[in-house]
């Protein structure tokens, strides 16, 4: 496990998963459609507990302000600050250590309670779990 530190607030646009966890690649395949370049920009996963059920969002650093809206989806902030973070390389070999890994985060004391459950895909194979710390 590590600490990493966003220096500013990553603005992003979402597109909600129907279902949880199997509702995951179908919001980042409706993600993709919606826009073309998504492989040019940072990728996301959010998710946290809402309603007595976990919530899940694919997504995509928003580029220019006002993105999300003139496509007509939802706008998050991935707020700066610390945050503890475990690396899961070639994700797509072991999903299930993407929960475990948050299984692991979430059990250390001092995270923000309104954060969200980071995925941050670095690249094709390799997801940094992230949850961020109270300041």
């Amino acid at each position: 496990m590590e600490t990493i530190t966003l220096e500013q607030d990553i603005k992003v646009v979402c597109i909600k998963a129907k279902s949880f966890p199997e509702g995951i690649m179908n919001a980042h395949e409706n993600l993709a459609v919606l826009i073309p370049n998504i492989h040019e920009r940072r990728k996301f996963g959010l998710s946290r507990p809402e309603n007595g059920k976990i919530e899940y969002k694919a997504a995509t650093e928003e580029l220019f302000p006002g993105e999300a809206e003139e496509l007509k989806s939802e706008r998050l902030v991935i707020r700066k600050g610390k945050y503890n973070c475990i690396m899961i390389r070639d994700y797509q070999k072991d999903f299930p250590a993407i929960g475990i890994a948050f299984q692991k985060l979430l059990h250390i004391p001092g995270i923000d309670s309104q954060g969200y459950c980071v995925e941050w895909y670095v690249n094709e194979k390799d997801v940094k779990c992230m949850v961020r710390m109270n300041s």
